[in-house]
């Protein structure tokens, strides 16, 4: 969907609640890899703000946690891959009954959960996706529209130089790694366990990282580490052995992975560092540079991950138990 699109459909959001008082909530809602691309989008509501109340919430939560004010004056904007998880299905059917203006971000145009949904969002997905049109940005914009529609967005113009730049961007930091990818497939195959750390909006692929690749497709065991709690606690298992990914992102938040990554420097050994700024997300502006990160690091990932499943000689798509057994 084009940003023109998601523009019109928070537009006819705001005119359609304007005489019941508004939208005064926008809930993001998801499970796993859906829910961890929703991350940028939660950050950008939290940071720029002031009057509309934000959240990320897993979709099983938000059916038995609901938010009290889940009603007519709220957006629930919810991410599902395939239009089939459970979960996600049910969040967005309590959505709708609750009278909320409903977003359903998918990759397919029609599934089970399009029925719940008074919008349907598709996003871009595969080897030659437009990195401007999947899930992550689709979700950014939706905040960033419903942000310049109502309280207006300094640095609209901004982010949207930066929707144009990224796919590019994106593109060439993937041709860049990939013998760097070669190299830690080699070295990190026989690990037990892997960490990854980050900070601010690109945490989400941080997350995504761990348990979506090195725990659910590659068996190895993981955590995602903030950047910001290291030294509150998980730098205590650092060592010369135990290996970690470590991303720096670019922008506000750069100082929490810089000092994480100083102090892995002189503690241990095996570090994998990647790094926003060397990848070339600096052309994007400044003042908004730190809601792309997540689009670089979780897109930059899949190279990594496709050498890694090769020589460990363990296909992305093995499965024990999802979609296997009844959980």
């Amino acid at each position: 969907m084009k940003p023109t699109e998601i523009k019109n459909v928070i537009t006819e959001i705001l005119e359609s609640r304007k005489e019941e008082g508004g939208i005064k909530a926008l809930y993001f809602v998801g499970c796993g890899g859906s829910n961890g691309a929703l991350y940028p989008a939660k950050t950008f509501m939290e940071r720029e703000c002031a009057n509309i109340k934000s959240a990320l919430i897993n979709s099983n939560e938000f059916v038995y946690s609901t938010p009290k004010d889940l009603g007519k004056n709220v957006i629930v904007c919810l991410s599902c891959h395939k239009g089939n998880t459970p979960e996600t299905i049910n969040a967005a059917k309590l959505a709708k009954e609750k009278g909320a203006a409903v977003i359903i971000l998918t990759w397919k145009e029609e599934s089970e959960i399009t029925p719940f949904g008074d919008y349907i969002i598709n996003y871009t997905f595969g080897d030659n996706k437009d990195i401007a049109g999947e899930k992550i940005i689709c979700a950014l914009l939706v905040a960033v529209e419903l942000l310049n529609q109502t309280e207006g967005y300094e640095h609209y113009e901004e982010f949207m130089d930066g929707v144009g730049r990224i796919d590019g961007i994106v593109k060439h930091a993937c041709k860049h790694v990939e013998k760097r990818a070669e190299l830690f497939a080699k070295e990190y195959k026989d690990d037990k366990i892997i960490y990854t750390m980050a900070s601010g909006a690109g945490y989400g692929a941080a997350y995504m990282q761990s348990i979506c690749i090195f725990m659910e497709m590659q068996w190895i065991h993981s955590s995602s580490i903030h950047s910001g709690e290291f030294f509150h606690g998980p730098f205590e298992i650092t060592d010369k052995e135990v290996p970690f990914v470590l991303q720096v992102s670019e922008g506000t938040n750069r100082p929490l992975d810089e000092r994480a990554l100083k102090f892995l420097k002189t503690y241990a050994k095996r570090i994998e560092v990647i790094d926003a700024k060397d990848l070339g997300l600096s052309t994007i502006d400044a003042s908004v540079v730190d809601y792309f990160n997540h689009s670089l690091f979780t897109n930059v990932y899949p190279v990594y991950n496709k050498a890694l499943a090769e020589e460990r000689q363990h296909p992305l798509t093995t499965r024990r138990y999802m979609w296997k057994v009844e959980y």
